[in-house]
């Protein structure tokens, strides 16, 4: 009977033993790793930037006394100057640059007209870092595609001494997934054609509206290959294009691009701070890109950006008491024709990376927030919850454990930098992107206050988070 009692008793030991170890072992991590008042800072910084300006008149401010910002321009220069003045005024500390160097290429004028045969001037946008046609342009023969596939399967007979056309059009998605589809026509197409013989590509534009504005945007060439002139056709013209060739009629284009590669330069990264306390020589670094495309004044790509990350780091520092970590602003240096900006400071920061705690960049227009993703490491993600539960009154939810951390700041990430993405909506995105058409008046000022106040949230606990979100460099 003894012996069968201490049986027993060793078994329910057992079982108590292993019902705490699976508990230990298993139960959810800390729920909530801010303290009451930290979150409620948070909550009361997130609805003062709903009912503040500041991030849309930092952005009619660059649009309107800078305008065009093209890497290289004099429009880019003044941009620098701007930067600088308006960290200033807004009371950012340590503002320095940071030396960029990148080639340059100018855009001086284009023209485009179907000459036969039914003859018609089209509206067409020389694509980034084009050869140019010479002054006297060239004529040739249409040879179209549906889609960059089907220029790469086609018999180089089909397509020798034509210009080539790819039609392809650009779909809608609220996160602007049709454009990692079609872009590549814009990217590489010109050497995929030249290759086959043609002497000029015209692509449909990478956009998504029905306006007579073609999209611009960087191509690049195939070392090697000969150098092509390539355009992009407004999406009302390359319809007009397609209509002409169903006739079953040789369709003869005109084209003239008078466009030339610049020198090399040396531009900067602007950057400003927003000092920590107990935790300064620690950064959550917050930004957007500074220089933009030539054909409009660059308010959606990217003075938004500039303005939404600015205006979340002022307000931050307009709080009563700092910030543990210190808040930098990056406004980045030509993202627009290679990531020069991004690159740079991944290669002047990389040894500091465990310092750099976190980032996130604005680079996709002022469209609402509607989505929180992170890349952290596991033990960070319920902070990541919790700033997901300060969003929702914004309409905002928890997304994905994946994120880049926007353009800029994605070579830093491949390297190991921590990273979150506050994805906007871009349905009318890429009916303005790369275009004249990229002006202040898309911008819907209580939509940008959505974005300040989803930024500010995001940053200030980021800088208040007592552990860390992992940051550290890849093993190779």
């Amino acid at each position: 009977m003894f012996k069968q009692l201490m049986i027993k008793i060793s078994t329910m030991a057992e079982v108590l033993f292993l019902g705490l170890f699976i508990f230990l072992n298993t139960a959810p991590l800390k729920a909530n790793p801010f303290n009451a008042s930290t979150l409620k800072q948070a909550e009361a910084l997130r609805d003062i930037a709903l009912k503040d300006k500041t991030g849309y008149l930092i952005t009619e401010s660059l649009t309107t006394e800078v305008g065009p910002r093209l890497a290289g321009s004099r429009g880019n220069e003044l941009a620098i100057d701007w930067a600088q003045q308006k960290l200033k005024s807004l009371g950012f500390k340590n503002i320095h640059l940071e030396p960029v160097s990148y080639p340059t290429w100018i855009r001086h004028s284009e023209t485009a007209a179907i000459v036969s045969p039914f003859p018609q001037k089209l509206l067409v946008t020389a694509l980034g870092f084009s050869v140019g046609t010479g002054k006297k342009g060239l004529t040739g023969t249409i040879v179209q595609f549906d889609s960059l596939a089907d220029l790469e399967s086609a018999d180089a007979d089909s397509v020798q001494g034509k210009i080539v056309f790819i039609s392809e059009r650009m779909k809608r998605f609220r996160d602007g997934r049709g454009y990692g589809k079609t872009v590549r026509a814009r990217s590489i197409g010109a050497s995929i054609a030249a290759e086959k013989g043609a002497i000029a590509l015209v692509i449909r534009s990478v956009g998504t509206d029905n306006n007579r504005t073609p999209h611009t945007g960087v191509m690049h060439y195939k070392q090697g290959i000969k150098k092509i002139p390539a355009a992009a056709l407004s999406n009302p013209d390359a319809d007009l294009l397609l209509h002409e060739l169903e006739r079953n009629k040789p369709v003869e284009l005109f084209l003239q691009l008078d466009v030339e590669q610049g020198e090399q330069k040396t531009s900067y990264n602007v950057i400003g701070e927003i000092p920590g306390s107990s935790k300064a020589d620690e950064i959550v670094a917050i930004g957007g890109h500074l220089d933009s495309w030539d054909l409009g004044t660059g308010a959606i790509d990217d003075a938004s950006g500039v303005g939404i990350t600015m205006a979340a780091a002022y307000l931050i520092g307009q709080l009563p008491e700092p910030p543990s970590r210190t808040i930098r602003v990056v406004l980045f240096a030509n993202e627009e024709t290679g990531l020069w900006g991004g690159k740079a400071y991944a290669k002047a920061h990389v040894s500091e990376i465990s310092k750099q705690i976190i980032a996130g960049e604005s680079d996709f227009g002022a469209g609402p927030v509607y989505q929180l993703d992170a890349n952290v490491k596991p033990e960070a993600w319920p902070a990541i919850v919790s700033m997901a539960k300060i969003l929702q009154p914004l309409g905002i939810t928890l997304g994905e454990k994946k994120a880049e951390g926007g353009p800029d700041f994605s070579p830093f990430h491949a390297q190991g930098l921590a990273v979150f993405d506050l994805k906007q909506d871009g349905t009318h995105y890429f009916d303005w992107h790369h275009t004249s058409n990229d002006t202040l008046d898309k911008i819907v000022p209580d939509e940008m206050a959505q974005n300040v106040a989803a930024f500010a949230v995001v940053v200030y606990l980021s800088a208040q988070y007592e552990g860390d979100f992992g940051s550290a460099l890849e093993e190779k």
